[in-house]
């Protein structure tokens, strides 16, 4: 099993999935990046009617009709008639120095903008008690690392980062902008200095160990596109089911999965349970097929933990 280093984690709690893709985007770390990102849709449901109601995390999905859930995700839609404001968004990537370099401090600085209206400040959600998730990749998606840019006096994002390796690299921000839905920037980039070794996933894996501790990856149905899985977790240490896993910022389990292309993302958290484990329950969707890694993080006794799985996902299922 491949092990991956991990910066702990601040990833507080959202009750269901989040899934998201990104266009790829053609930067270098030399440049300025800008990466659009799509706003929500406009003019999915008619205000006239009555109130909007919209997923949080997928705020295309609309409905006049309260009490309605997300085919996506399953999760319950929400009274928001700002998510569908029409705006699009972009997030300004500014890296220094601009050449970064594996072993050498950097300062990686993010600025969110509206599209068409650039000067105007674009102010943030508090979302799982951060205004941005900064994801780290490598682009063989066998490095993953996880940040939290700070807000700043200037009006942007920053995080101090070392990278660890050199070579390709992606960047994802996770963010909502405040009256407007779930965003995500996405910047390809480049780190010189001795590379990482690139790994290839092909089969599925959906068994993790490492320190003690197993995870153990299932679904409720196959592994194919267009339709609402159940996905559960269960993580046990020493050969014992761990039941008393500890909230991490209110969650008690966070997954991000990543298509091998690093083209989709989708950001899952888990369904709401009364009890601590071992199993921790999810729900999910995929839209494309093809092969993905899931990255799933976990407290207990005080430690963030960090498993991978890979998994191989197919198109729609026959009628």
């Amino acid at each position: 099993m491949f092990r991956i280093p991990i910066s702990l984690l601040a990833l507080a709690s959202l009750l269901t999935v989040a899934s998201c893709s990104s266009d790829s985007a053609s930067s270098s770390a030399t440049k300025t990046v800008t990466t659009p990102t799509d706003g929500p849709a406009e003019g999915t449901a008619d205000h006239a009617s009555g109130h909007t109601y919209a997923c949080p995390m997928h705020p295309e999905v609309t409905s006049t009709k309260e009490g309605e859930t997300c085919p996506k995700c399953g999760m319950k839609l929400e009274h928001n008639d700002q998510v569908a404001n029409g705006k699009s968004y972009a997030m300004k990537f500014e890296p220094q120095p601009m050449q970064l370099t594996a072993g050498q401090p950097s300062q990686l600085a993010f600025t969110p903008q509206e599209v068409g209206n650039e000067a105007a400040p674009v102010p943030l959600a508090v979302v799982h008690e951060k205004k941005i998730h900064l994801i780290i990749v490598s682009k063989d998606l066998g490095q993953f690392y996880h940040e939290h840019p700070e807000y700043t006096a200037q009006g942007n994002y920053k995080v101090n980062y070392t990278f660890p390796k050199g070579g390709d690299y992606v960047l994802f921000q996770d963010y909502t902008p405040t009256g407007s839905g779930h965003q995500l920037g996405r910047q390809p980039i480049s780190v010189k200095g001795p590379t990482y070794a690139p790994v290839k996933f092909k089969n599925d894996d959906m068994q993790w160990e490492k320190d003690g501790y197993s995870a153990t990856l299932a679904f409720d149905k196959p592994l194919n596109t267009g339709q609402l899985l159940g996905m559960k977790i269960t993580i046990s240490k020493d050969g014992q089911p761990v039941t008393d896993l500890d909230n991490y910022l209110g969650a008690l389990g966070h997954v991000v999965v990543i298509s091998e292309d690093t083209e989709r993302y989708l950001h899952v958290h888990p369904n709401d349970q009364a009890d601590k484990g071992p199993a921790i329950g999810f729900n999910t969707n995929f839209e494309a097929p093809g092969l993905y890694r899931v990255f799933l993080q976990f407290n207990h006794a005080g430690k963030i933990h960090t498993g991978d799985f890979t998994i191989n996902v197919k198109g729609p299922a026959a009628s």
